[in-house]
């Protein structure tokens, strides 16, 4: 009789914790996944792929607006928020069913419902209890909201996805990625937004003239973006809310969307009873094998609270399957990551802001590009393009590069490259461009900007 039901018990089918459980399954290892949701995660079902055709959907507009001085007669338009999210639902739908269908290729053995620790060996899912030898907790994170009066009338990322009706006037509460993102597609399909953020600028975090610079395109766009700005209450008037700001300030609107951060969903997995550290956050602590303080429970993911991307969770999961049932032991590299903003425009970056560089007591050369994109010198569009470079003055090393414009996340990835690498400024200046297109600005540009 073998000692364990499982060698591998996984909790949480996101896409690092179905790396995990797939990869080791590949070694031959016996292994089991719980979810009590549906299979996929955060990006899948409520995150980065619902939001990105929600993001294609908003652009629409523009092009229609772009097409006629391009000498295309454009009839009217107009948008129907159901067909989208019928069809956005549809695509969440089948990917739902992909996943599962990797999962049974891969013989991992799927169970729908919610997986409690008993203790370091031992898990109660669907009213029994299995054991394994190895517990992966990939649970991600949950939205989080203030507790302040009326905040059951707010609505977060979760529940943007699944509205009836695109509102009207809708007020985002937030200045990260996923407010600002939001902030963009109810703008582009029609709504009137406000943005309210407590800081001093959005996307804290990120090089600060990526920063201003976007904030400066949405304003062109319409979005109403107010920093020092917190909510103290939400009222509700019929059909319509009043929110009250901590100045007195009242402003009225048929949503509000709080975007203001994101929690572990760690509680009630019986983690802290067997002895695993939790930080005050929620987040699972971890050491950079991804070990908890039990020998035989390892986390991976936003659960964690390390890099919380999905790629990165992606790579946590395959690391920790390699190291365990596998021919080989590495761990993740959280240095030099690249991210995107869906925003509109979108943003790209990946490396060190130039603040970041300073505050390591680095010289540094800058340099940098503000320009109209060609498109738009024909579709008379008041939209710019930045990109950026963070050189430093004595290795020449390439040590950040930042984008806020057209087509910045499919761009960033391949400078992604070479910036992990340690590529130099002259080895940027060897490539030869491709012309017409943005992307050539990042080997094009010759001469450092004065930095303060």
């Amino acid at each position: 009789m073998p000692q364990y039901d499982y060698d591998l018990f996984v909790i949480g089918a996101g896409s690092g914790g179905v790396r995990a459980a797939r990869v080791a399954a590949g070694y031959g290892a016996k292994v089991a996944i719980a979810e009590e949701s549906r299979v996929g995660g955060t990006c899948v079902i409520r995150g980065c792929v619902p939001k990105k055709l929600l993001s294609y959907a908003a652009h629409f507009h523009e092009d229609f607006e772009d097409a006629r001085n391009y000498g295309w007669t454009v009839g009217e338009a107009t948008f129907d928020w159901a067909t989208l999210i019928a069809n956005k639902d549809k695509e969440i739908d089948r990917l739902n069913g992909i996943y599962k269908k990797l999962l049974a290729g891969s013989k991992v053995e799927l169970l729908e419902s919610r997986a409690v620790i008993v203790d370091p060996h031992t898990v109660e899912v669907g009213g029994k209890r299995v054991t394994a030898k190895n517990l992966l907790i990939a649970v991600g994170g949950w939205p989080e909201r203030p507790q302040i009066p009326g905040i059951e009338h707010s609505i977060t990322s979760n529940e943007a996805f699944h509205l009836q009706s695109l509102p009207k006037e809708i007020i985002v509460v937030g200045g990260g990625y996923i407010a600002v993102e939001f902030a963009g597609i109810f703008n582009g399909l029609g709504a009137k937004v406000t943005e309210l953020y407590r800081g001093e600028q959005i996307l804290r975090g990120f090089d600060d003239e990526v920063r201003h610079f976007l904030a400066a395109e949405m304003a062109k766009k319409g979005i109403a973006i107010r920093t020092h700005a917190d909510v103290a209450r939400i009222d509700k008037s019929g059909a319509r809310l009043n929110v009250t700001l901590k100045d007195g300030a009242v402003l009225a609107c048929d949503a509000i969307m709080y975007a203001t951060g994101r929690r572990p969903k760690t509680d009630g997995l019986g983690l802290a009873e067997v002895g695993v550290t939790l930080k005050e956050s929620g987040a699972i602590a971890v050491d950079a094998a991804s070990q908890t303080a039990v020998p035989s429970i390892h986390a991976i993911g936003d659960c964690t609270d390390r890099v919380n991307l999905t790629p990165v969770a992606i790579r946590e999961g395959h690391a920790y399957a390699d190291s365990v049932f596998g021919s080989r032991s590495w761990a993740v590299d959280h240095k030099t990551i690249a991210s995107a903003v869906f925003s509109h425009p979108p943003v790209g970056v990946v490396g060190l802001s130039e603040a970041a560089a300073r505050g390591e007591g680095r010289a540094l050369d800058i340099y940098k590009a503000d320009f109209k994109p060609l498109k738009h010198t024909i579709s008379g569009r008041d939209e710019r393009t930045l990109m950026k470079l963070v050189v430093d003055r004595q290795s020449q090393v390439v040590l950040g590069a930042h984008m806020v414009g057209i087509d910045a996340p499919e761009i960033i990835q391949a400078i992604a490259i070479a910036v992990k690498m340690g590529a130099t400024k002259q080895q940027f200046d060897a490539a030869v461009a491709v012309h017409p297109t943005a992307a050539e600005e990042f080997v094009t540009l010759r001469t450092p900007v004065a930095a303060g």
